[in-house]
């Protein structure tokens, strides 16, 4: 027998004490044979990441207001950026450079369960100590207000980093998991949420509501670069690999038509399922570090909040999602967003960091909890058995690891007469049955 878990109300349990409940109503469901393609993306890259950082901080160098001796914060977010502790330690070593003592702030709003340590902690479980980036962190919640946007909206940026003689934002440059517009997630909207700290986040996420998202983040970014002693912006963007596409270091007067550009570009390589259409989509884990919302919901096709429409493609009927990363420490914050999770994503869920992250950022519809499954057999077999009256041998299911490696997807057999015109895509493995483990949950990408 199952011991009773703790985290799940006693009511809610006794539905599914006993399996037999729940597996009555579910079809008998011989799932689709599997066929793994790889998918072919722009490959650009920068070969030498340290040498690109290193080679424009130089050249900035001479038109930087600068003494030595002065302290640069250096504002870190709370995402996987590829070659992330290499990014950092490279500007690091650019500010050490030109005589200046470097330290790092989190900068990521109400992540880490909004406390100093927890913050700390995320950027450690993100490979960024002192040990490897050689720059010391310090973390803090309290905030500063350094003026106000057009709107009368209060602008606050971390204690420490104001007082501090200089402020360096990094950041990865991608579009938002929430809105459309030019600038989107970035450097802008770094030194607005991440920076004002849990106190500003809950605040501008309060006036998203009532004055978009767009200009929120742009008129305090803004209201940030007049008042502040902004050095430059570092901004990346990543092709659909995961790898290091571009790598900028933006004069300050220059970051907001830089981030536009810069996104601009992303939006040309960036990583797409391949196709626009899917019955079901499996999804293996989510979480904070891949993406803000757990997974990308412009991959998807779904944003699940009041901010905005969900995009016009990719069109996908059921999303389903399997397990948590690691790294996200519990934080399932907008897995709302997914129609059915598996037991196991839902007892590694820590209920207070997720409410956290949802109530500051006043999107409490990305609370809530999708129906829960006992593992991922029962999970698809509910998800194709409501997406309409299409026969299950003839579903289009796509199945990923998550939505930063889109390299390498599965895909139903319904798929097949569409590959001989993609060039872009290769067969790696025929169709085969994907393998189920004793307790109901498919092999892991990469065991298979």
């Amino acid at each position: 027998m199952v011991a009773e878990p703790a985290t799940i109300p006693v009511a809610f349990w006794q539905i599914f004490k006993d399996r037999r409940n729940t597996m009555d109503i579910l079809d008998k469901v011989d799932f689709p044979p599997m066929i793994r393609v790889r998918q072919k993306f722009n490959p650009i890259r920068i070969e030498n990441v340290q040498g690109a950082i290193l080679g424009q901080i130089r050249a900035l160098a001479p038109e930087l207001p600068i003494r030595p001796g002065q302290s640069v914060a250096l504002a870190c977010p709370s995402r996987g950026l590829a070659d992330y502790p290499l990014i950092v330690k490279s500007v690091v070593t650019g500010l050490k450079e030109l005589k200046l003592k470097p330290f790092i702030i989190p900068a990521m709003g109400s992540h880490g369960t909004a406390t100093a340590c927890g913050q700390e902690k995320v950027l450690n479980d993100l490979g960024i100590a002192e040990s490897t980036v050689g720059a010391p962190i310090r973390s803090n919640l309290e905030v500063v207000t350094v003026g106000k946007t057009k709107e009368g909206i209060p602008v606050n940026i971390d204690r420490l980093a104001h007082e501090s003689d200089h402020i360096v934002p990094l950041n990865r440059i991608k579009e938002h998991t929430g809105f459309e517009a030019d600038i989107q997630s970035g450097l802008m909207k770094l030194m607005v949420i991440g920076l004002g700290k849990t106190e500003g986040a809950k605040r501008y996420h309060q006036a998203i509501l009532s004055y978009g998202y767009h200009d929120v983040i742009l008129s305090g970014a803004r209201t940030v670069l007049q008042n502040c002693s902004i050095l430059f912006g570092v901004g990346s963007i990543e092709n659909a690999y995961h790898q290091v596409a571009d790598v900028g270091v933006f004069k300050k007067e220059e970051i907001e038509g830089r981030e536009r550009a810069f996104l601009a570009k992303y939006r040309e390589i960036k990583a797409r399922l391949p196709f626009e259409f899917a019955h079901v989509l499996m999804i293996e884990e989510i979480g904070k570090e891949i993406s803000g919302h757990g997974f990308d919901t412009n991959v998807v096709g779904r944003i699940g909040s009041y901010l905005g429409p969900d995009p016009e493609k990719p069109v996908v009927k059921r999303i389903m999602v399997s397990d948590l990363t690691d790294k996200t420490n519990g934080n399932a914050s907008s897995v709302s967003t997914a129609d059915v999770i598996t037991r196991r994503l839902f007892n590694k869920m820590d209920y207070q960091k997720t409410a956290i992250n949802t109530i500051v950022g006043a999107q409490i519809e990305l609370g809530k909890t999708p129906l829960i499954m006992e593992n991922d057999c029962d999970a698809l077999r509910v998800c194709m058995m409501a997406v309409g009256l299409t026969p299950y041998a003839e579903q289009k299911i796509m199945r990923i690891k998550n939505t930063l490696y889109l390299d390498e997807v599965d895909i139903s057999q319904a798929y097949a007469s569409e590959l001989a015109d993609r060039n872009d895509l290769k067969i790696i493995k025929p169709a085969r049955s994907l393998k189920l483990d004793k307790n109901g949950y498919f092999s892991r990408f990469g065991d298979d």
